[in-house]
Order: C-alpha cells, then structure tokens, then sequence
C-alpha cells in the first residue's frame, strides 16, 4: 500500500494519514479541535500533538466550544501545569478566545463549517501533487481565510496554520497522487 511520503513508519502516523487526514470535516467540534491542534503544533513537530491529542480532548471538554468559550483565568493556570498538552500560555488563550470567535461565527453562519467551506465553494479542492516538494505551506484561499479569520478574532490562524487545517479536514486532497488515499478522496488524472 502506497502512503503519502510524510506519513511514514510510525503506527500513530500512519494510522492519522489513512484515516482521518483529508477526509472532509463538517462538524464544528471537529474543525475546532483541528484549529487548536494546528495551532499547537506551531513551532514542533505534528507526531508531538498526535501523542498528546487525547490530553487536548481531556484538557478542553472535548473540544466542545460552548464549555471551552466558559473557560477563565483558573483554567487557563490548570492548564498550564498538565503535562498532556503543550503548556504554553498564548495557545492556551488563543484556544479559548477561538472558541468564543467560533461561537460568534455559528450565530452569524449557522455553523463554523459552513463559513469554513465556503471558501472552497463547499466542495473539497483537488490537487494533484505528486512529491512532498510539490505540497505549498500557504496557498491564495488559506491567506484569504486566515484574513477572515485574523478579522473574526481568531488567533494562532496564520495562512500555514490555516492551510495545513484544510489539508487535514479535506477542504483540499493533498494526499500524492500516487498515495492509495487521493483516489479515494476524489482524486483523478
């Protein structure tokens, strides 16, 4: 079986690559945990936040926006001692300020997923890239999101942040083209 070049040896990884990475997200709660993970991740390595993803999913209610949005300056000092999570007060806050602009997004649009998709026309982009040199940090539609985002009040949501959320929640296959999963993301020659 043939696997995008990143995904690798590594169970965890390979297990995220075939399946969860690319396949459409529609749920808020969902796209609100890619946001934070994404956003984490900055500055160290995807396997790191894959290994402490169930220490997220404990630390912030499930990624339940509405409890999230509660959180205040006690959460923000617990946090910041759990050892499951990437201790690190600007992404601490910025989750909770997310979820508060997502909650403000889901009164405006009806649901985060749908302003998200928007900006693909509601339909996952294809591309067709072949190497891992192929695969941009940043793309035209990720810099015009995390505009729109920056606006909204979000933070932690710069245009490689931003593209790499939509690589992992399919709002582009950017899976190579050889990869066994392209093809069954909607992927063609």
């Amino acid at each position: 079986m043939i696997r995008c070049d990143w995904a690798g040896a590594d169970p965890l990884m390979m297990a995220y690559h075939d399946e969860e990475w690319g396949v459409p997200a529609h749920d808020d709660r969902t796209l609100f945990e890619f946001l934070t993970l994404e956003g984490a991740q900055a500055g160290l390595s995807w396997m790191t936040i894959l290994r402490k993803r169930e220490g997220y999913r404990r630390a912030f209610a499930g990624f339940d926006p509405s409890t999230v949005a509660g959180f205040g300056d006690g959460d923000v000092e617990r946090l910041l001692v759990d050892t499951s999570i990437v201790r690190n007060r600007a992404k601490i806050i910025s989750t909770i300020e997310n979820a508060r602009a997502l909650l403000a997004v889901q009164s405006q649009s009806g649901s985060f997923a749908v302003h998200l998709w928007s900006f693909v026309e509601g339909k996952p982009l294809q591309s067709a890239r072949q190497t891992l040199s192929d695969l941009p940090s940043e793309t035209p539609v990720a810099r015009a999101l995390s505009k729109d985002l920056r606006g909204r009040g979000f933070r932690f949501v710069g245009p490689t942040i931003i593209y790499a959320l939509m690589q992992a929640c399919g709002l582009v296959n950017d899976h190579q083209t050889q990869c066994f999963r392209w093809r069954q993301l909607g992927g063609e020659l």
